[in-house]
């Protein structure tokens, strides 16, 4: 199958798309389906499901309730779909894309277990040459990545890993068959929202759990639970209305701030409020409270302080709840993890807290982890440490675009984008929840739709209009990083050494990257630079020139 420009030169397809997860499925719907062009999708995982299909560990699950943790593509989806729960564990989620993948019938444009290496613009004839490690190569008018913000799992920095003779195993890449804890002595090196997660669960059959904490964390309970028939009819009888709230609600959910600052009301009202937002579960803690908290930290010091409180009243031992007390940043400036009965693990005898921040990992040894002044024997190791977030995806793929341009080099000192959407000097290369756009601050398969949406409505408007090639201008580019740049600057995010800020990685770049300013203010921008034309991108034909 071949695409042809407007200039009559021909690609194997008018796009191919990167990653099968909820990126990858709509993409592909969206381009095949509703527009009637040629597309492919390469994923290396085996079949559907992005983050999904990796991440099976004991206690995954999603963060946003399950009924707004879905596509609004699709209202007889919306209708038909039924959740078990109301915040969904893995298995429920992947089921979901696998049904989406069947209803749409996918799964025929899509080519599994092929690892895309090296993405090159070929500027003479406007299209991108795709290579894959198994050999396989195409070209394509357009790329649409959908590889993810959280897909690329952080390499473990610790020497002697592989002289260790039990059994280790990577959250951000487990295996598909069972894990069996029972009896074993179990180390989990890491407390972040996966960690704690897999600690939880882990906890429950272990012969003995080990935690080799760095920094601890403001978990906050996320009050799951069977889903609820009465509140699901009201969803799906109210879905389009939901659902425009939602796009227009800072994190992408039906949620409403119920004061301006934590600061203007009394400590009794604030404290009724943390408590019944608290009470409620999820994120309404950090988004549903008070909208200074990320902003003021005199306001952010109230919700901190309460929730050191509420994880003291938890742990039994006055010392052990210290060591889980976040003292060295704010509340909401990492990403903050949501459990089940996390801190009560602490209260098990067959748990030990190691602190690693006072004694750090020296080494893995043949039978376990050593710190700066212990030795602990384990039979297994879960490594919890996280991801090259947001870059470390687009870094994989060997993405070259004009002049040779590598965008591993140009975005050595940090990302730099245009919406989060494009990239000046890369052409015709859409990035789907790109760093510098809300992504991971919003509700992300509502974010991939908007994004996803924008990526085709281009080229739509582009087929309309005699248009081969939309590419950011560097002046757009640079206004935009530095807009990024000057709100995270007017938030408390720069404070913490976080993923939201690259730090988590040894020697990658440290910016912020997050568009800090909202979805609905995100996706006004994005409106009103459509309604000019695409104001901010080079519009190139053969026959015209716009900017």
């Amino acid at each position: 199958m071949t695409a042809r420009t407007t200039d009559g030169r021909t690609a194997d397809f008018d796009a191919i798309v990167i990653g099968a997860g909820f990126a990858g499925l709509y993409a592909l719907h969206k381009l095949r389906d509703r527009m009637g062009l040629s597309a492919r999708v390469f994923d290396v995982a085996s079949d559907v499901g992005g983050t999904w299909y990796w991440n099976r560990y004991p206690g995954a699950r999603c963060d946003i309730e399950s009924i707004h943790y879905s596509y609004s593509f699709s209202a007889e989806l919306q209708q038909e779909w039924e959740w078990t729960e109301k915040f969904a564990a893995q298995p429920e989620i992947l089921r979901y894309l696998n049904h989406v993948a069947d209803r749409f019938d996918l799964r025929k444009d899509i080519q599994f277990n092929t690892r895309v290496t090296s993405m090159v613009w070929d500027d003479d004839e406007s299209l991108w040459r795709i290579g894959a490690e198994d050999g396989t190569t195409a070209t394509a008018k357009f790329v649409i990545s959908g590889a993810g913000n959280l897909s690329v799992p952080k390499k473990p920095e610790f020497n002697g890993i592989e002289s260790f003779k039990g059994e280790v195993y990577l959250t951000g890449n487990w295996p598909h068959e069972p894990v069996d804890f029972t009896g074993k002595r179990v180390g989990v090196i890491g407390t972040g929202s996966s960690g704690i997660q897999a600690i939880a669960e882990i906890a429950k059959t272990a012969g003995h759990l080990t935690v080799f904490q760095r920094t601890p964390n403001y978990a906050t309970p996320i009050g799951n639970g069977p889903s609820c028939p009465d509140m699901v009819r009201e969803v799906k009888a109210n879905y389009a209305e939901i659902r425009d709230a939602s796009r227009n609600h800072f994190l992408g959910v039906p949620y409403t701030q119920v004061q301006p600052s934590a600061l203007a009301v009394s400590a009794e009202q604030r404290r009724r409020t943390f408590d019944e937002r608290w009470n409620a579960g999820g994120f309404q803690l950090f988004v549903d409270s008070y909208q200074d908290i990320l902003f003021d930290k005199a306001a952010n010091d109230t919700v901190s302080d309460y929730i050191r409180d509420r994880i003291r009243e938890r742990v039994d031992n006055p010392a052990v709840a210290e060591l889980l007390v976040p003292k060295d940043h704010a509340y909401g400036t990492k990403r903050p993890p949501l459990e089940t009965n996390y801190y009560e693990v602490y209260n098990q005898d067959d748990v030990t807290l190691v602190d690693v921040k006072s004694a750090p990992i020296q080494e893995i040894t043949a039978s376990g982890v050593r710190t700066a002044d212990s030795d602990f024997e384990l039979d297994v190791i879960v490594l919890a440490t996280g991801f090259d977030a947001m870059t470390g995806p687009l870094m994989n793929l060997g993405i070259v675009g004009r002049e040779g341009t590598k965008l591993s080099d140009k975005w050595a000192a940090g990302p730099r984008t245009y919406l989060g959407l494009a990239v000046n000097g890369f052409p015709n290369l859409f990035l789907v929840t790109g760093p510098q756009s809300p992504s991971v601050l919003y509700n992300m398969p509502l974010a991939i739709e908007d994004h996803v949406d924008f990526a085709t409505d281009a080229m739509k408007y582009m087929s309309e209009n005699g248009i081969d090639v939309i590419e950011p201008t560097l002046e757009a580019e640079d206004q935009w990083v530095e807009h990024v740049y000057e709100i995270a600057q007017g938030t408390l995010m720069p404070e913490a050494e976080s993923w939201y800020m690259g730090a988590n990685i040894p020697g990658k770049a440290r910016a912020c990257m997050v568009y800090l300013g909202g979805a609905p203010t995100y996706r006004a921008t994005c409106d009103e630079v459509v309604a000019k034309g695409y104001n901010g991108f080079a519009l190139t034909s053969s026959r015209v020139l716009t900017a």
